[in-house]
């Protein structure tokens, strides 16, 4: 009786109660993916950290490919942006290709195998064994004096001459058959002016972009790259072979500018130009003209020139011949 009037006074708590647990569960419901500026992440493929970069204040996408040493369309491709002139601060951003890591190809060691195998043999043998040796002329029977024998040729056992292996002898070839190695060729690995070895191997054999004076240096920090003065109109030149991978003024502060991409590991750029004479996707020849020098974004005329070395600005000074 008691437990029947406890369960009809508690009922509808207990049923409350159970319904709350009902409710939780249906609640948890799997974490849904986002989708910001253009990226899409989810958590079953993880982008490493040192693949993104996070957009900051005063960035442009322009800006991003350039600081990286990458082709801003690039950019556009891999983070399936479809404004380039819209990103947004804190949003990441994959700087670096998808699977550009090469896969490291495990090491398997295994033991050297001779391919014979090794007959073990016990050092010590006894008496008995010696007596049920047969013999060459057949069976010895057992007495006193055969035990006797075999006790003392199992106590001093006749010495076995080891084997000495003499080498094998080649015939001499004469100096006129000789055939001398030669090194096997390797790419230039010679340091370039920076006085990096690894930069030699993609190395440009660079040129002054323009004739006028130096006006400006580089410092770390400070200047990107050297200033160069002129009259408005004078001729922009490519300081090394090419392809233009920005022609525009999207990033603040260079005015008209001109990026060309010569290899995997460098980028130049020449900026405050006046006019630009070549277009996104051209390949340009070292020499070749490509801007007419300006005073856009700039207090006077000047072209700025900087090189980049894998998105890094390094002292053109270091690289440019002396004039």
């Amino acid at each position: 009786m008691k437990d029947q009037w406890f369960f009809s006074r508690h009922r509808g708590a207990l049923t409350l109660s159970a319904l709350l647990v009902l409710a939780g569960c249906a609640s948890k419901s799997p974490a849904p993916t986002g989708e910001r500026g253009g990226q899409t992440t989810t958590a079953g493929a993880p982008i490493a950290s040192k693949d993104l970069y996070t957009v900051k204040r005063g960035d442009t996408l322009y800006s991003i490919a350039l600081d990286h040493g990458l082709d801003y369309r690039e950019l556009v491709a891999w983070n399936n942006i479809d404004n380039p002139n819209r990103i947004l601060v804190g949003q990441s951003l994959r700087v670096r290709a998808p699977g550009a890591a090469a896969a490291t190809e495990a090491v398997v060691v295994r033991p050297i195998s001779t391919g014979t195998s090794v007959e073990q043999r016990s050092l010590g043998t006894s008496a008995a064994d010696l007596l049920k040796r047969e013999p060459r002329a057949g069976k010895e029977p057992y007495s006193e004096q055969a035990l006797a024998r075999a006790q003392a040729q199992a106590v001093d056992p006749v010495p076995v001459t080891p084997v000495v292996a003499r080498p094998e002898v080649k015939p001499e070839v004469s100096p006129a058959a000789r055939v001398e190695a030669k090194p096997e060729a390797r790419p230039d690995s010679r340091p370039d002016a920076s006085g990096d070895a690894s930069a030699g191997i993609e190395d440009v054999a660079w040129i002054w972009p323009a004739n006028g004076k130096l006006i400006g240096t580089f410092s770390e920090g400070g200047n990107k790259g050297i200033d160069i003065n002129g009259k408005a109109g004078d001729s922009v030149l490519a300081a090394g072979g090419g392809k233009v991978v920005y022609s525009g003024t999207g990033l603040r502060g260079y005015g008209k500018l001109v990026i060309v991409k010569h290899n995997n590991t460098y980028l130049t750029a020449y900026a405050h130009n006046q006019n630009v004479l070549v277009k996104e996707g051209q390949s340009v020849s070292k020499g070749q003209k490509i801007a007419e020098m300006g005073n856009t974004d700039a207090d006077q005329v000047k072209l700025h020139f900087e090189i980049r070395r894998q998105g890094k600005p390094v002292d053109p000074l270091k690289h440019l011949p002396q004039r």
